[in-house]
């Protein structure tokens, strides 16, 4: 192999592993303000959005919505879109549970594109972070 091969044949694996050093240092971080968290998790085809309760000793799931709901599931799950609509449902699913305030835990991943647009959707969907 070519030194050029070579290069190209290991950004992904630093890459996911630059991102997952990230995760752990916010979650770190958002475990010492003992607050709930709003984790998000992508994929390139769906968006994942769970709603963590560290406090109850392990961590517990209170809510959770994805693209792969079946309230959600027509059409593109990798897109904007869908990341708005799986905002808004974790949100209201949220809300409904009695939880306003959360720590946003976007896992490493950059506040750009789908991560963003849950995010914003969330927040207007009523939930404060």
């Amino acid at each position: 192999m070519t030194q050029r091969s070579l290069k190209h044949s290991t950004t992904g694996r630093a890459r996911k592993v630059g991102r997952l050093k990230r995760a752990k240092r916010t979650r770190l971080a958002i475990r010492e303000s003992n607050s709930l968290r709003l984790t998000v998790h992508r994929t390139p085809r769906h968006m994942y959005a769970q709603v963590i309760d560290a406090e109850a000793g392990g961590d517990r799931v209170l809510v959770q919505a994805s693209t792969l709901d079946k309230t959600l599931k027509n059409g593109n799950g990798g897109n904007v879109e869908a990341a708005s609509a799986v905002g808004t449902l974790v949100a209201e699913r949220a809300v409904a549970a009695g939880v306003r305030k959360v720590a946003f835990d976007r896992s490493g991943y950059r506040y750009h594109g789908r991560v963003k647009a849950l995010a914003e959707a969330a927040r207007a969907g009523g939930l404060e972070f």
